[in-house]
């Protein structure tokens, strides 16, 4: 279960990340109001899944899954380039995410 929330975890920090930029320094509201959600529950998710999952594990995960899911956002919108380099890096992280589960 811990496992579960984190992964939901690290998509909500995705989703905050990027309403965060969308809200242009809180100056616009929904982005804000899904930012200020979002990232409650992240961090919600977040210490909930860390009780049973190491921190460092668990944080690294986190970030892995949100950083990643934010810039293939980014890339998928066309607010991001696309290229051959930063792909093979997101899948780099993707499998080093993956590989941190396998060896939990």
């Amino acid at each position: 279960m811990s496992w579960i929330v984190l992964v939901v975890s690290g998509v909500l920090e995705a989703v905050w990340a990027t309403a965060l930029g969308k809200s242009e320094g809180f100056s616009r509201p929904w982005p804000t109001a899904v930012f200020a959600v979002t990232v409650v529950l992240s961090m919600v998710g977040l210490a909930f899944a860390m009780r049973s999952i190491p921190t460092g594990t668990a944080y690294a995960v986190w970030v892995g899954i949100g950083a990643a899911l934010t810039v293939g956002y980014a890339m998928a919108t066309g607010v991001e380039a696309v290229s051959l380099v930063k792909v093979l890096l997101i899948l780099g992280l993707v499998g080093c995410v993956v590989g941190l589960k396998l060896v939990h």
